[in-house]
């Protein structure tokens, strides 16, 4: 009976991480995928330094909020210029500044805090904090070309992209609280070795790097401008011979970048971000109501487990179900899981209903990334997956301040009103998009493509 059980557990552990192994034990890839989440540190923790770290020598909240909101916004607006310039430019050449200046800001934020520095300093220098390489998407970027034409692994590697980027959000916020605590000057020291550690991981594995735009269009004897338009038709031709017009308007968008569902995936990104912004606000605001603050992060910390649980086992499966179905499926789950917070009674059953949904959210951003394969061509990757990013972090602001004032006026019960309206928005907003996804996914994968 132990020798089947045991037997049994190595079976489903082999299912489940066998695939993920394989990957890994790919020549140079565990280097740069590993390397990417390190670097990658910054995001999780960088906003919360701040704010606690400006909480504790200025005793503000509201200068904390600010500063936190105003390096959210511009890590929103850099994220797809620095996505535009890797594709054109490569990976290395443009992250090596990129590093250099966002070490000198945190530098410069961490003395000017400590040091008491007027206010003004502080708003100038955080913008700066925005520089950051669009780490993610350069490393899955890397993956769908050294995967190119084979589907199942490249589902699998964009999963175990989404098990390191949660695994990176679980370890980070906690740390980032405990380290900010002891010392802001330690916590922005332990980032900045992070990125440096991660960078060199990732920036001197050159033989998985994908050519730039400026390569490929030299090789071609061509002109970027000229490479791209050459893409883009070839990229039409394809959708046009392998899937006919079946009236969604793909095929009018489909030689510009800006195509009808890449736009819908946007803008439902933007809604993603404002519906969980809101919600992470509004559970604070529940708890304290209850006083019972101090188990906030725990509630937290239970969404971002059963989300990694989710991407372990969703990556593990060679799905038949079409991309479009289980983008939908999982996205409802998740927006109607968290818009029934408002009927909430208590902290405990807001934390069960994100175990319950959180298998979904991180499946939800695997199906988005596998979306951009359809989407944009090769040569634009990393820019549409800085786009999706970016339209996360504004939708995130949005979401908070919106909140912010519903509780403010009405209490936690307030802040929740405005999360089921926002996730219900967010899931009709989607839909809206639903001919325009559907059509994107019926046709050939674009990285696919060689021009």
């Amino acid at each position: 009976m132990s020798n089947t059980f045991t037997a049994g557990i190595k079976d489903i552990g082999h299912r489940v991480f066998g695939g993920y192994a394989e990957l890994l034990r790919m020549p140079h890839t565990a280097r740069f995928a590993i390397g990417s989440v390190i670097a990658c540190m910054p995001f999780p923790m960088v906003g919360m330094t701040i704010t606690i770290s400006v909480q504790h020598y200025y005793g503000n909240y509201g200068l904390a909020g600010a500063l936190t909101a105003i390096q959210a916004i511009a890590t929103a607006i850099v994220s797809p210029i620095l996505g535009k310039l890797v594709d054109r430019f490569g990976q290395r050449l443009v992250s090596v500044p990129t590093i250099i200046v966002w070490m000198i800001a945190s530098m410069s934020l961490v003395t000017a805090i400590t040091a008491h520095a007027p206010e003004w300093v502080l708003y100038a220098i955080v913008p700066f904090m925005a520089a950051i390489p669009p780490w993610g998407a350069m490393s899955r970027s890397r993956w769908t070309r050294l995967l190119r034409g084979d589907a199942e692994r490249t589902n699998r590697a964009l999963s175990l992209s989404g098990v390191l980027d949660e695994c990176m959000w679980v370890i980070g916020n906690p740390l980032a609280s405990t380290l900010a605590v002891i010392s802001g000057v330690l916590a922005f020291s332990f980032t900045g070795v992070c990125v440096l550690v991660g960078a060199l991981m990732f920036l001197t594995e050159r033989s998985t790097e994908p050519p730039s735009q400026t390569d490929l269009a030299k090789a071609a004897g061509l002109t970027r401008a000229q490479y791209r338009e050459r893409e883009a038709r070839e990229a039409a031709r394809l959708r046009a011979t392998d899937t006919p017009d079946t009236g969604t308007g793909n095929t009018a968008n489909s030689q510009t970048f800006w195509s009808a569902g890449l736009v819908a995936v946007c803008v439902t990104w933007f809604g993603l971000g404002a519906f969980q912004s809101a919600a992470g606000i509004s559970i604070i605001a529940f708890a304290t109501e209850q006083q019972l603050k101090q188990y906030t992060g725990f509630v937290f910390a239970c969404f971002s487990l059963s989300s990694l649980i989710g991407a372990l086992f969703y990556g593990a499966k060679n799905w038949q179900i079409p991309l479009w179905k289980r983008f939908y499926f999982c996205l409802a789950v998740v927006n109607l899981g968290i818009g029934s917070f408002m009927f909430a009674h208590n902290l405990w059953t807001i934390m069960i209903i994100y175990l319950l949904i959180g298998v979904c959210q991180a499946p939800t951003w695997i199906n988005g990334n596998q979306l951009m394969l359809h989407l944009v061509p090769p040569a634009r990757f990393t820019e549409g997956m800085a786009w999706m990013g970016a339209m996360n972090s504004i939708g995130s602001s949005a979401g908070s301040a919106i909140a912010g004032q519903a509780i403010d006026r009405m209490g936690a019960h307030g802040g929740f009103l405005v999360v089921t309206a926002l996730a219900l928005g967010s899931l009709a907003v989607a839909f809206v998009g639903l001919r325009q996804i559907k059509h994107s996914t019926e046709t050939p994968t674009l990285t696919e493509i060689t021009v």
